[in-house]
């Protein structure tokens, strides 16, 4: 029996021939990411062991991202922690305040993560850079810890869904509209452990920022990771941002799949998750009105240059309604500059919304955008469980940017299409 792509990458970087899922291996590492939250408790793990500097300086991630700029004493000192462990063993890829985004975001415009690679990171969407043809898992502080100590990781060799996708998306579906509408069909825990593995011809209409949503949101069915084929666009992606070799691999003709899954990106709509988990997805056009309070267009999921692109298309020349907040952030430094350069800056406070420096902030209930009782929000987020962006009896539904910027206009949830055009 063949290899899936993620098992082909395993074995190589356990020095093995071949793997099997169920299979417990010892894999080098090519990168070890951490942030803000996540780190100081590696950190501090790191310290109990005998072993005190890391694996290499050139190979760990620091990414100070979920409460930056600084939101209050705590998070100030988690950074404060981070930034004496890079300055102390010379961490080359520290992102703080000035030069810094949003994790998965900035990695792969910074050209750390390239296909062929075998990526840990204390954060559980890390699964992000599978787009790239990557395979990228989170895991716990500790296992960071001993990761940047000793550049290896455990794993049990995940079993793999393949996922067919077929047919050209309609206008204003996006790789959020495909990654929700698989998980509303096989449910948050459909994919637990397994490796998340895409492939047909309807990819060639996915771009980029497409397919990392997609892999970015493959934790939220229980995946272990999600993984791309290596294309002629992810190669064009992966020289345009990194100086670094990478290596593609690709699935066995006789790969072993627990289940294959045919989507056709033609079907689908424009979709919506409702409160309180991911899986609880409904199509618009299928259910009545739903007023928002709040909408936010960002995130390690949504907040990339077509994401802002979208959103400005949606909001140029109009308004965001009364009683609506709209608080956009675009996920790094080079994508606000660029989104100022091109004019979506002003279009977005012209609409009336707020535009955010890179951080989580509003995604985990963090800072900017907290919500009070009874309050819902529109998100281009990835999780929407009970409290995740505030109060307990608040609610969060997850959607693309383009119901995002339309329900901050129309004060409801809902779609582009249903919007006057010129």
């Amino acid at each position: 029996m063949g290899m899936t792509m993620t098992q082909k990458i395993l074995a190589a970087h356990a020095g093995l021939d071949k793997v099997e899922a169920g299979q417990l291996i010892e894999a080098n590492l090519d990168l070890v990411l951490g942030n803000d939250i996540t780190s100081p408790v590696a950190i501090h793990e790191m310290e109990k062991l005998d072993k005190q500097t890391v694996f290499d300086k050139d190979k760990i991630a620091l990414v100070m991202d979920h409460f930056i700029p600084n939101k209050d004493i705590k998070s100030a000192e988690n950074c404060k922690c981070c930034r004496d462990f890079a300055c102390r063993h010379e961490i080359t890829n520290y992102f703080d305040v000035g030069k810094m985004g949003i994790e998965h975001a900035l990695l792969p415009e910074q050209g750390l993560t390239v296909a062929g690679d075998a990526i840990i990171g204390a954060d559980s969407h890390t699964c992000t850079y599978g787009a790239l043809g990557a395979f990228s898992t989170g895991v716990g502080s500790t296992d960071m810890a001993a990761a940047m100590a000793t550049g290896k990781a455990w794993f049990k060799v995940p079993s793999a869904l393949k996922f067919e996708l077929v047919g050209k998306p309609a206008k204003w579906v996006s790789g959020k509209d495909v990654i929700l509408h698989i998980i509303g069909m096989i449910g948050v825990d459909g994919a637990l452990y397994k490796s998340m593995e895409f492939c047909g011809e309807g990819i060639q209409y996915l771009s980029m920022d497409d397919r990392f949503t997609i892999c970015n949101m493959a934790i939220e069915a229980g995946g272990k990771n999600g993984i791309f084929p290596v294309d002629d666009a992810a190669i064009a992606y992966m020289k345009e941002h990194s100086k670094r070799e990478f290596k593609i691999y690709e699935a066995d003709e006789d790969a072993e799949y627990e289940a294959t899954y045919v989507i056709d990106l033609s079907a689908l709509k424009p979709t919506v998750a409702f409160p309180h988990l991911p899986e609880n997805t409904k199509e618009i056009g299928t259910f009545g009105d739903i007023t928002v309070d709040q909408s936010v267009i960002g995130s390690c999921t949504n907040g990339r240059m077509e994401d802002m692109r979208v959103a400005a298309k949606i909001l140029k020349g109009r308004k965001v309604a009364k009683n609506v907040r709209c608080i956009i952030i675009p996920a790094t430094q080079a994508i606000y500059l660029q989104a100022m350069r091109e004019g979506l800056l002003e279009i977005f406070i012209e609409a009336g919304a707020i535009v955010s420096t890179p951080t989580c902030g509003p995604c985990l209930g963090g800072y900017m955008g907290i919500l009070a009782a009874g309050e819902r929000c529109i998100s281009t987020t990835n999780r929407n469980f009970v409290g995740r962006m505030g109060h307990v009896d608040s609610e969060v539904y997850l959607a693309s940017p383009a119901v995002a910027a339309t329900s901050a206009v129309t004060g409801k949830i809902s779609c582009p299409c249903e919007l006057e055009w010129d």
